[in-house]
């Protein structure tokens, strides 16, 4: 992950604040430092992985896109609820 760059594409792709970027980004390096994305899903969790992820929510912020994904995964795989946002600096 290159924490930088993602925080800058993710703004690019969906908008936001910077802060709301930030905790994504934030909380995107947590669950790779964890390790359960790559152990559930088989790949690991790069920038690409998750701007692609992103992508697939129906609209929003990278906040509104980031929480819709982890209650993909915690559908799918349990475990990703600690993993949202609940709150940010705008």
């Amino acid at each position: 992950m290159e924490p930088g760059r993602l925080e800058v594409r993710l703004r690019r792709e969906f908008g936001g604040t910077i802060g709301e970027s930030r905790v994504v980004v934030r909380q995107a390096v947590d669950l790779s430092d964890a390790g359960q994305f790559v152990d559930d899903v088989g790949v690991p969790l790069t920038n690409d992985v998750v701007v692609e992820e992103l992508g697939d929510a129906p609209e929003g912020t990278p906040a509104d896109r980031w929480n819709w994904w982890m209650g993909a995964l915690e559908v799918a795989y349990g475990g990703y609820g600690r993993f949202g946002i609940r709150r940010y600096r705008g």
